[in-house]
């Protein structure tokens, strides 16, 4: 068994500041997300998945694997989509179309994406996904559960587990929902969508 290891972050930590703070940062990914790669590590033995991919684990695993499993494949994906400025600020091509088709505008869909985020009851994640057409749904997911789980490509990503934000924002989870638009990549976005 190849075990999982910690992400490098594509920027700094401070790089998303004052969006997200180098604090934040420096809790989320360097304590929270190596926490779920250590301890999915010291589950797998013996699991019958040792030799399965993220992906899959996802799919198939229950209880405490599913839940690392689960924290560590959102968390990469929430980690890849940011970058320091400049950022690509809004889709373009087929990417927009799509938005356009499913939600009538960027903005109406950037506020249908900020209420599903705001709305969920406790922790987890809000999500952008396509179907099998590329037909794009918002989705909101409890705790550790991602939309492959669904049948779905996931797009992008806004974590509502109080870890992400509490430092710089407490409860304005609303606030910290609408700053994270300043450094989505839409380029990283795109490149999930057409992959």
């Amino acid at each position: 068994m190849t075990p999982f290891e910690l992400m490098t972050l594509p920027y700094s930590a401070d790089a998303l500041e004052p969006v997200i703070s180098a604090s934040t940062i420096n809790v989320h990914h360097g304590k929270h997300l190596a926490a779920y790669v250590k301890n999915l590590n010291t589950l797998l033995p013996g699991s019958g998945l040792e030799e399965a991919s993220l992906e899959e684990i996802v799919c198939k695993a229950e209880g405490g694997i599913l839940n690392n499993a689960g924290q560590i494949m959102n968390h990469n994906l929430y980690f890849q989509q940011f970058g320091g400025k400049p950022v690509q600020q809004a889709p373009t091509g087929p990417l927009k179309a799509a938005i356009t088709a499913a939600f009538g505008s960027f903005d109406a869909f950037k506020e249908a994406f900020q209420k599903a985020g705001a709305t969920l009851f406790g922790s987890g994640w809000v999500w952008l996904s396509a179907d099998k057409e590329g037909k794009l749904v918002i989705t909101q997911e409890t705790n550790a559960a991602n939309p492959i789980q669904k049948g779905l490509k996931p797009l992008l990503t806004f974590d509502v587990w109080e870890h992400a934000y509490y430092l710089d924002y407490q409860n304005r989870r609303p606030e910290h929902l609408a700053a994270l638009w300043q450094i989505v990549d839409w380029t990283v976005i795109e490149q999930r969508y057409l992959a």
